[in-house]
């Protein structure tokens, strides 16, 4: 019996995103598709009674759950120094960096083996929406991961190249895009849900969790040309938002009023949100976010994005591109393809129906099958 190892970390909060969902969703899928003589087992770091039982109802068919004596910041200081290693034996799988990454010698032990995943380049690209120990943290590990890493799993090939660009990792690199997650769906109450959160008729909703990288400012300055769309802007955020919500409105009343602030939400929540949505705007300024614009697509509601490399390579033709030779030129031309798609009924439900049939191309299935034969190429 080949028992994959699993590390699991922040899947148990009450309210789980960003590569907490992904590690849930990728989980779940490689236990369903788990071959022959295959289980899947989860690692966690130390955490209350009560929260393993949440990982258990969480991922039913988890073989067994070992737990760390440390918690996650113990846990990530000692991984990032090469201490502590995971009990018992066969492959490691990784959703994010939080791995232990060490040497050893494949050749002589197989069933060794650590896969490693790094969704963007951030402490790169953009360390402002990292803290200054969290930058190091992320840096240091994707060095140990470009020594010690049996392979890295990157969402899109230009994460790929990008990470390319700071180490070469060479072959060891598979590309293996994320899916719309299993939670995130229009639930029966939706209007209760809409209600709740005072949603208007009629508004454009930035797709994902706000940070720096949404590029907000520039959504605002283009909503304010003259001729831009008259409507709303829904952002949502979580509780690590408010330097990006601060530096984007700050004292301007104007804006203030403009932007609808939904904190918090759940991925039913998210889903009303989006699903109900005249406009989704995909984050402009990162190529991490291609989930957020999935999401949108899912749902039938047309997306406006710019030409970031992993947006192109995911949303493909299926959404409206704003191609632009310089920042500058940006809030002109995102108030054009807005206005233009707000005023065209016609045009949202064309780009509405691609853009579904473009994100059902992504499953966590397929991401699944792809990390078992990884883990088999090994």
């Amino acid at each position: 019996m080949i028992a994959l190892r699993v590390v699991l970390d922040g899947v148990s909060a009450p309210v789980v995103t960003g590569v907490a969902l992904h590690a849930l969703d990728l989980t779940r899928s490689l236990i369903a598709t788990a071959p022959r003589g295959c289980v899947v087992r989860g690692f966690t770091p130390s955490l209350p009674d009560s929260d393993y039982d949440v990982i258990a109802e969480r991922l039913p068919g988890l073989d067994r759950l070992d737990k760390s004596a440390l918690d996650r910041r113990q846990l990530a200081a000692a991984w990032q120094h090469g201490f502590s290693r995971l009990p018992g034996t066969g492959p490691v799988h990784a959703p994010s960096l939080l791995a232990p990454l060490y040497r050893h010698d494949r050749l002589e032990n197989p069933d060794e083996q650590t896969i490693v995943t790094i969704h963007d380049t951030a402490a790169w690209s953009h360390p402002e929406v990292l803290t200054s120990r969290g930058v190091a943290w992320h840096r240091a590990m994707v060095r140990r991961a470009h020594k010690y890493a049996d392979a890295v799993v990157v969402p899109t090939h230009a994460v790929a190249n990008e990470l390319d660009d700071i180490l070469s990792f060479g072959d060891r690199i598979r590309v293996i895009p994320g899916a719309v997650g299993e939670a995130f769906h229009v639930p029966a109450d939706a209007d209760d849900i809409a209600s709740r959160l005072t949603l208007p008729n009629d508004y454009i909703a930035l797709a994902g969790v706000l940070d720096t990288r949404s590029g907000l400012p520039t959504i605002l300055d283009a909503l304010e040309l003259p001729g831009g769309p008259e409507l709303p802007l829904v952002v949502m955020t979580d509780s690590g938002s408010a330097a990006a919500l601060a530096d984007a409105i700050g004292d301007d009343e104007r804006r203030r009023e403009r932007v609808r602030v939904r904190a918090g939400l759940t991925a039913e929540e998210r889903a009303v949100v989006l699903g109900r949505a005249t406009v989704a705007i995909a984050p402009l300024l990162a190529d991490s976010f291609v989930t957020a614009a999935l999401e949108a697509m899912s749902l039938g509601t047309p997306l406006v994005h710019t030409d970031q490399a992993a947006l192109r390579e995911t949303i493909g033709d299926s959404g409206m591109l704003v191609a632009v030779d310089s920042i500058a030129h940006l809030p002109d031309a995102l108030a054009h393809a807005l206005t233009r798609l707000v005023d065209d009924a016609d045009a949202r439900r064309e780009l509405g129906v691609v853009g579904q049939d473009r994100a059902r191309a992504f499953t966590w299935r397929d991401a699944a099958e792809k990390t078992w034969q990884l883990h088999a190429d090994l």
